[in-house]
């Protein structure tokens, strides 16, 4: 019998949205019944059998994870929850980076305990960012770029 699974994301520049679009299309070619929504946007999660949380890393903190955490922390304990971030870290040469992005996403998932956990190479395109964004960004000399491998 196939699985209700709801992938539940929050974007700030539309890349872990695409993941988590991405991610939805995989689960229903492997025949599960799967819903991609906005955090933001979910009011129940009644009927699903396991949450997909995605969120991306930005300026070291996991956006809007933790609201929806507390938001569904009833219901998140009933059903299978796995998680991803999405950021830069994964083309850093730092072994640390992404270490480090998951021990954030972990914390703002607290009290759950994922059966699965992981990041994913984000996007950075200069041109959606704000004029501070950019400022910040050239000063950590940030990559630039699509580092999405969307074969795995």
């Amino acid at each position: 019998m196939p699985a209700r699974i709801l992938v539940a994301y929050a974007t700030l520049k539309g890349s872990t949205a695409e993941i988590a679009r991405a991610i939805g299309d995989e689960l229903q070619t492997a025949g599960h019944n799967a819903d991609v929504e906005p955090m933001k946007t979910i009011t129940s999660l009644e009927g699903y059998d396991a949450v997909i949380i995605g969120a991306p890393v930005y300026m070291g903190k996991v956006i809007d994870v933790k609201k929806f955490v507390d938001k569904h922390r009833d219901a998140l304990s009933t059903v299978r929850v796995a998680a991803f971030a999405v950021g830069v870290a994964p083309t850093s040469d730092d072994p640390k980076a992404v270490t480090d992005c998951l021990d954030t996403l972990h914390a703002a998932l607290e009290p759950l305990q994922p059966l699965a956990s992981t990041m994913f190479a984000g996007k950075l395109d200069p041109g959606k960012l704000s004029f501070f964004e950019k400022r910040i960004w050239g000063m950590v000399k940030g990559p630039e770029g699509d580092f999405r491998d969307w074969g795995t």
